[in-house]
């Protein structure tokens, strides 16, 4: 599967708790993955460009069915 780059962000002066890619800004989680789970994401997320949580970000925002 491959997730199409949106805009990185870059250029952009980042201010902690000010979001950039998106209309909220991000918290940290914790998921529990397994390891090939983990070094999966990390994989297709270097192919990407972008970090494994841009890529879980990317993913789950084209999957979810909620509004907002």
């Amino acid at each position: 599967m491959m997730i199409l780059n949106m805009a990185t962000g870059k250029g952009k002066k980042r201010v902690r708790n000010t979001p950039v890619l998106y209309d909220e800004a991000k918290k940290r989680r914790g998921v529990w993955l397994t390891d090939t789970a983990w070094h999966s994401i990390q994989e297709l997320a270097v192919k990407e460009g972008i970090s494994a949580s841009e890529y879980l970000e990317e993913l789950i925002r084209r999957h979810s069915i909620t509004v907002g």
